[in-house]
């Protein structure tokens, strides 16, 4: 007697809507993965066919000349790799576990002193100490200038970084799980190591992936403290070959004719430096998606 009607689900968009979000979205993601692969494209073209027809996707020559001319350092590239991943790993564990460790008690109620403490946080982020005093502290304190520790230390604890853990802590762990682990006879240590930190994996996959990204794209503390070649990252190596070719294509010594400044690939020298800049930190962002991903199912408080 009554005709037959498709039950639909109200959450659920049409499919005109559907193909019009996923279209935006591809195009989206086009426009923020074009310019990186065309970084790519242009240090593979020759400099020739830059200098005659520009950037192009789709160039009609294509050469090594630009990775050879940077190849051609040798071993020092090799170095300045291996000193940025170490300052990166271990800047980002021990970054990690400071900013974790002074967040902790901030968002803890029984802490008689966090609303002190917070004010120091807030404070350091309005106001600075300026150039002089801050290199004087490294220089003439700690007396680690021209080392690999001075390109860690500067960044071991960010303010904002704390006070966006603090946040993550109160709005994930809840009182009641601390309460039951005392009541266990679990200790604060045994507490945030074994209990909140692994509750709190989203929180640590965030912090821990500005941490890197800060570590790997610093070239400002090897300008300012480093004078040892071999102590030099891949971002200030990178800037010291950049401003080379900028030099050398420049300089009233090369002209138009000089074969010298024929040879020298300075537009695709220049994609080549940005693509080896960037590349081994793009193998980061798997990583830290996986446990950001994973650590947002995790720290509900179960009834």
């Amino acid at each position: 007697m009554f005709g037959t009607s498709t039950y639909r689900n109200p959450n659920q968009i049409s499919r005109g809507s559907n193909f019009f979000l996923n279209l935006f979205f591809i195009l989206s993601s086009f426009i923020c993965i074009a310019p990186i692969i065309l970084v790519i494209i242009v240090s593979f073209t020759d400099e020739m066919e830059i200098l005659k027809s520009g950037y192009s996707f789709f160039p009609q020559a294509f050469s090594l000349k630009a990775y050879k001319y940077i190849a051609a350092s040798g071993q020092t590239i090799w170095r300045a790799y291996g000193v940025s991943l170490l300052t990166t790993v271990f800047g980002t564990l021990l970054s990690l576990l400071i900013t974790c460790m002074y967040a902790y008690p901030l968002a803890r109620n029984g802490f008689k002193y966090k609303t002190f403490f917070s004010f120091i946080a807030y404070f350091t982020m309005i106001f600075g100490g300026g150039l002089i005093p801050w290199y004087m502290v490294y220089t003439h304190i700690f007396k680690i200038k021209d080392s690999i520790l001075i390109m860690i230390f500067p960044y071991l604890l960010n303010a904002w970084y704390a006070l966006i853990m603090r946040t993550f802590y109160k709005t994930t762990i809840h009182e009641s799980i601390i309460e039951s682990a005392k009541i266990d006879g679990a200790g604060e240590f045994r507490i945030f190591f074994t209990i909140v930190l692994p509750l709190c994996r989203a929180g640590l996959a965030t912090i821990g992936l500005f941490c890197t990204l800060n570590y790997w794209n610093d070239w400002y503390l090897p300008l300012i403290f480093v004078n040892d070649p071999k102590k030099y990252n891949i971002q200030y190596l990178m800037y010291q070959y950049l401003l080379s070719i900028q030099f050398l294509s420049s300089s009233s010594s090369f002209s138009q004719s000089s074969l010298a400044f024929r040879d020298l690939p300075s537009e695709s020298a220049r994609m080549a430096v940005a693509v080896l800049s960037i590349g081994p930190i793009i193998f980061a962002y798997p990583f830290f998606q996986k446990y950001f991903v994973k650590g947002l199912t995790i720290g509900a408080v179960k009834g």
